[in-house]
């Protein structure tokens, strides 16, 4: 949902989000334009499952890096665009983490969970503005599907819950099962 019709410039963006009544709210600048994320739980689930399995690998193989959710990026020399992936990977890096405003970098992997507010076509340009600005990965899951579109800058592949979701160069060895991100926890697991 598109909040107002004119266009923000980062530091505008940037102030917007330190009001009060901003606080709580997942706000991005999208193109100039500052749009909110609406979410359920069958957004939510997908995001827990896989921040749980991606911490679990990098604990298990010491890869290192950090995964986040609902963090703010910018790509370097973008006053147009603050982006607010559901899940991302950033992989080693000499630096500290940002502690205001944006992180100055797009991360290597970038995950966004279809909502009601998004759209196909919404979600497949934020998938090419993070392919374009440094991302090495995109995941983008689609609950009612119950696939993920995968994009890398030379692959492109749609799974299906009989498929298996792969790290390739950017998590070497993360394997997942596409089924592991569609979980029902409101069933029990005797039914």
């Amino acid at each position: 949902m598109v909040i107002q019709q004119r266009l923000y410039t980062l530091a505008e963006f940037e102030q917007l989000l330190q009001l009060p009544e901003n606080q709580e709210r997942l706000l991005e600048l999208i193109n100039g334009e500052v749009v909110e994320k609406a979410t359920t739980e069958e957004h939510g689930i997908p995001i827990t499952e896989l921040i749980f399995f991606l911490r679990a690998f990098l604990e298990k193989t010491g890869l290192g890096g950090m995964v986040l959710s609902n963090v703010h990026y910018r790509a370097p020399h973008d006053d147009q665009n603050v982006r607010l992936p559901d899940v991302s990977y950033i992989g080693p890096r000499d630096r500290d983490p940002v502690s205001r405003g944006a992180a100055p970098e797009i991360p290597d992997l970038c995950v966004e969970v279809k909502s009601p507010s998004n759209s196909y076509k919404q979600l497949r340009e934020k998938a090419r503005f993070y392919l374009a600005n440094g991302a090495r990965l995109i995941w983008l899951i689609i609950p009612q599907r119950r696939q993920v579109e995968v994009y890398a800058p030379d692959f492109e592949d749609v799974l299906d819950e009989t498929q298996t979701l792969s790290g390739r160069a950017v998590l070497p060895g993360f394997e997942l099962p596409v089924c592991a991100l569609f979980v029902n926890p409101l069933r029990s697991s005797e039914a």
